[in-house]
Formats: C-alpha cells, structure tokens, sequence
C-alpha cells in the first residue's frame, strides 16, 4: 500500500486536491481516506459521496492535531490494509506549525494558498522544510509577480522541494504528481517513523495548568527578555 500525508493551513484547498487525486487516481487503485481535525469535519462525507471509497475521520479534541494523528497513525494504516487499499490518503488538520505530520516513507505534501500572503511559507515551519511536494494553489486569484515572490520563497526555506502551481478546482498542471504517487514505492509498516523531531516535551500547559507568567511553570519555559529560540529549564 502507498501512502500520501497532506498538510497544510486551514482553507488552503486540500480537500480540492484530494478530490483531482481521487477522480485521477481512483480507476487504477483502491483509495482509503481518512480525515484529521479538531472538532468538525465532513471533508469524509464528501468524498464518500462523490467517489464511493472508503473514508474515515478522526477528532483530536483536547489533544494537538498532530499528536492525535501520531497516535492513530498505526490503525489507520492497518484500517486501510484490511479493506486491501492500494493507496492511503491522510489529511491533516493543518493547525501545528511545530510538528511534522509527514512519515519517512510515503509522500508528504504541504499545500499552500497562494492569496495567504507572501511570507507565508517562511511561517509554516516543518510543515514546509520537511514536505517531499509543495503545491502553491488558488494561482489564477494573484499576478505572476506574486506567484514568482512565492514560489521563491517556498525554495528558500525547502530548496529539495518538489514544487507545483495549479488550481485545484480545475486540477490544473497536476499530472507530475499523479505520476509520482503512482510510483511511489509501498511502506514497510514495521519500519514507519516520524520524518521530523517531536517537540521538546509536554509542557505544563499541556497538562492543565491555567496561570499564565514563567514562574507558575516548570520544565520547559520561555521568558520574554530572552532569545526567540533560548529555552530555560526549571524545576524537576
């Protein structure tokens, strides 16, 4: 089975993009879709819908999207193994700019609007550096100035990077990644990793703790007169 993790901000068209995947892709291989958000999600309704495959969602609620999708990754594949899928679809809530939803086999693909501003690459963090594809989308919306400034940016921060524009309403200029699902060679689960570093730690906000202020904090912690990335330990 291959696998394909799609990332990206809220609204920047990754059910679209899904969607051209699935109407391409769906006469050749068996697709399952699973869906990971917060709190709402009917992107699996959809495509159940419209292409009669298999979906699934998954609600993180208390927990970061991305840890949730850690967590459950295991099941979903095996899920998609047992319904004999040739291809696993994973789409992300996209809300963590710290972690990495993207695994060291299969595709990870960061999708990006490109009306979300120039600079917007530059503040997606792992969701960018570590992405194999990058896919710049809403490009009929903005002038070919801004599509330059933005597709630059996107190699300053990832200069490997695997970089398409399209509409994805239309499913314009997509062919190259059909072709490089199609061959992508089948994960190993036994041999499934995370692709990017964790975070540092849980933190004590993560556990519950309301005060705001350092000096109600232990473990990890940051002040404001310090560097952007000088991190403090305190206590046990």
């Amino acid at each position: 089975m291959k696998l394909l993790v799609i990332a990206g901000p809220p609204s920047a068209g990754k059910t679209a993009l899904v969607k051209q995947i699935v109407r391409r892709l769906q006469g050749e291989m068996r697709i399952a879709f699973l869906k990971i958000d917060v709190v709402k999600a009917f992107e699996d309704i959809e495509l159940r819908k419209e292409f009669n495959i298999i979906t699934r969602k998954w609600y993180s609620g208390d927990l970061c999207p991305d840890h949730a999708g850690v967590m459950i990754m295991a099941d979903a594949i095996e899920w998609a193994a047992s319904n004999y899928s040739d291809l696993l679809i994973i789409e992300s809530a996209g809300l963590c700019l710290r972690c990495s939803p993207y695994l060291n086999q299969g595709l990870g693909v960061v999708v990006l609007s490109s009306i979300s501003g120039i600079h917007t690459p530059e503040k997606m963090g792992a969701m960018v550096s570590l992405a194999d594809i990058a896919i710049v989308t809403k490009i009929d919306l903005i002038s070919q100035a801004e599509r330059e400034v933005m597709t630059q940016k996107i190699k300053e921060v990832h200069p490997g990077v695997i970089l398409m524009e399209t509409n994805a309403l239309q499913g314009t200029s997509l062919h190259h990644l059909y072709a490089l699902i199609k061959d992508s060679p089948d994960i190993e689960e036994e041999n499934l990793l995370l692709k990017g570093n964790p975070p540092l730690g849980t933190c004590t906000i993560c556990i519950g703790k309301k005060e705001i202020g350092w000096k109600h904090h232990f473990g990890i912690i940051q002040k404001l007169d310090g560097q952007t990335a000088e991190y403090l330990y305190r206590g046990e």
